[in-house]
């Protein structure tokens, strides 16, 4: 969601000597003036040793210019990720996504020429969203790697997101720098029986525990191509049928997705597959249910949530997906009562696509409006990234910007406590001849 300062040396000459005296001292004494010529020149030769000597001393060495992070010879990330993506692919060609080839009637888009024309016309579009993921790889499998409990939360969102900036090349600290890539939402690090939209707020002092169940999700974007993708981590393998049966059910909504499908069926084969399992946890073997009332979604350019929704159990919507759309398939398995609520302490924040022109009578609320419009947009944010550009005091106005309908404010969403929850999720491309899977890696 640095800029280095220059500083010049100015080296000014030596002033000169008046050259004799004046007229009236000429006419003096012409032994006064042999005299004087001969120190004159006794002084000048000193003069010129000194000023050989001064030269040296002034003569600084020049320090080498900083490089940039460039890719090494091996042709492999740096730990922690520090080295542009754009740097191991100068062609501009970044990896192609999962391609899998659309089934029934819609069989005949591989082979089309008609959607192969349409296709190669998204160029831009495919080469944004491919070098995002490709950072989004990078960045989570050093994340998972070098996630350890006994670290803070702050630490490990903080490393994720150091990482995706430095690897997008946007730091976003200047103006509208952010706008053009970084982070495309929050680093979530939910735990437990929270199950989204938790990110620590500064003075955080939450410690990852061995017992913890985490889900790490954050998003990447260019050009506000967002890339939506998570995954969770857990330290004790008596959580593994958690995690197995979210990731199958995620699998599964991938493969039912594409062209002309019904959100009801997608939603049915998610169902289908998370509640297939069960796990044991301190001698209690309980089921995994699907978290009804959480939801994938369509993802349109700076706008995370879409218009659509991709329900994760079976109903009776019948939305289609449609060629050309984006979506974020994602599942949430709990070993709770399988339904989220609003708790805790609020963090992420985004300014609404829609948001009404409403007089502010709060004068930091017109200031953060402004910093919010010219450094997010529509993008989610949160107090961590007001913090990092420098705003104090700015709840009163941040409340306001969320009372007058102008921000959405998210609060984390939890099931039961006592309980635990998973999420796996992937971002899907509906191209004219192929379903990408965008961010699929090695890892899920």
């Amino acid at each position: 969601m640095a800029n280095g300062i220059n500083g010049i040396d100015c080296m000014s000459a030596p002033a000169s000597k008046p050259a004799g005296g004046s007229p009236s001292q000429v006419s003096k004494n012409d032994e006064e003036n042999e005299q004087s010529d001969d120190d004159k020149d006794d002084e000048e030769a000193a003069d010129d040793i000194g000023n050989t000597t001064a030269a040296k001393k002034k003569k600084k060495k020049r320090k080498p210019k900083k490089k940039k992070p460039a890719a090494d010879a091996t042709g492999k990330q740096s730990s922690p990720p520090r080295i542009p993506v754009a740097s191991f692919f100068p062609s501009g060609q970044y990896p192609t996504g999962e391609e899998v080839e659309y089934r029934n009637e819609n069989a005949f888009r591989t082979t089309s020429e008609e959607k192969r024309h349409l296709d190669r016309m998204n160029d831009d579009f495919l080469t944004e969203y491919r070098h995002g993921a490709e950072v989004h790889r990078q960045v989570r499998q050093w994340a998972q790697k070098n996630i350890k409990p006994g670290q803070s939360l702050t630490e490990i969102a903080e490393g994720i997101e150091d990482g995706v900036r430095a690897l997008t090349g946007h730091q976003g600290l200047e103006e509208g720098d952010n706008i053009k890539g970084g982070m495309g939402f929050p680093t979530g690090l939910s735990l437990n029986h929270c199950a989204a939209h938790f990110t620590p707020n500064a003075g955080n002092k939450t410690i990852l525990q061995k017992e913890d169940v985490m889900k790490v999700d954050f998003g990447v974007h260019l050009n506000g191509r967002i890339v939506d993708s998570a995954f969770t981590m857990a330290f004790d393998p008596v959580y593994d049928n958690l995690l197995a049966a979210v990731k199958d059910a995620t699998n599964a909504g991938v493969r039912e997705a594409g062209i002309d499908v019904r959100m009801s069926d997608i939603g049915a084969a998610i169902q289908e597959a998370m509640e297939s399992y069960e796990v044991e946890i301190g001698g209690q073997s309980l089921p995994v249910k699907c978290i009804r009332n959480l939801n994938g979604h369509d993802i349109i350019q700076y706008s995370i949530h879409g218009r659509k929704s991709v329900p994760i159990v079976k109903g009776g919507d019948q939305t289609k997906m449609e060629e050309g759309e984006t979506f974020a398939i994602e599942t949430f398995g709990s070993t709770g009562k399988g339904y989220v609520r609003d708790d805790m302490e609020i963090s992420h924040y985004a300014k609404k696509a829609d948001a009404p022109n409403v007089p502010l009578r709060v004068s930091s609320a017109r200031t953060l409006l402004s910093s919010i419009n010219k450094n997010f947009g529509t993008l989610p944010f949160c107090r961590r990234y007001l913090d990092r550009l420098g705003h104090e005091k700015y709840l009163l106005g941040l409340n306001n910007l969320v009372s007058s309908g102008i921000v959405e404010a998210y609060p984390p969403l939890c099931d039961v406590k006592g309980s635990y929850t998973a999420q796996f999720e992937h971002t899907i491309l509906l191209r004219p001849t192929v379903k990408e899977v965008i961010s699929r890696g090695d890892d899920y």
